[in-house]
C-alpha cells in the first residue's frame, strides 16, 4: 500500500458554538488542504470530523500516519475506548451514552479501509503542520461570519 501523511485540527469558538476543522494530506512532494465548518457544534465534533474528513478523500486504500492533538481521538484509538464503547452497546465506563455515536461509527467505517498509524502531537507547539491545520480550522470557522 502507498503511504500517506495527515495532520488534523478542529476547534470550535466558544464551546460548543461555531466551529472549524482542517486536513492536511501529505502524498510523495503532494499537498492537498480540506477545510470546513459548522455553525454550532463542538471541539470534538471537528477534531473527528478533520479525521474523517481526511480519510474520505482518500479514493484507495493507505498505509496512514494520522497525526491529531486530540487526546480524546487519541485515547479512542490507543486505548481501545472504541473496543471498549462498542462491547458496551455504546456507553461508556460511567454508564453514559457515548458523545458523539455517529461520527465515531463513520470514522470507524472509514478506518477500517486503510492501515492508520494515530500520532498524538502537542497543540500549539512546535509543529509546523499541526499549526497549519490549527491555522487553517481557525479561518474555516472565522469565514462563518
Amino acid at each position: 500500500m502507498k503511504q500517506i501523511t495527515i495532520y488534523t485540527d478542529g476547534g470550535c469558538n466558544p464551546n460548543p458554538g461555531p466551529g472549524g476543522w482542517a486536513a492536511l494530506l501529505i502524498y510523495k512532494n503532494q499537498e492537498r488542504v480540506l477545510t470546513g465548518a459548522k455553525r454550532s457544534t463542538t471541539n470534538n465534533q471537528m477534531e473527528l470530523t478533520a479525521a474523517l474528513e481526511a480519510l474520505r478523500a482518500l479514493k484507495n486504500p493507505y498505509n496512514v500516519r494520522l497525526h491529531t492533538d486530540s487526546a480524546y481521538m487519541m485515547n479512542a484509538f490507543d486505548k481501545k475506548w472504541l473496543v471498549q464503547w462498542q462491547k458496551n452497546g455504546w456507553v461508556t465506563a460511567a454508564r453514559n451514552p457515548v458523545k458523539n455515536k455517529e461520527l465515531w461509527l463513520a470514522l470507524l467505517e472509514e478506518s477500517h479501509r486503510h492501515n492508520i498509524t494515530w500520532i498524538k502531537v502537542k497543540a500549539h507547539a512546535d509543529n509546523q503542520h499541526n499549526n497549519r491545520v490549527d491555522r487553517l480550522a481557525t479561518a474555516a470557522r472565522l469565514e462563518l461570519n
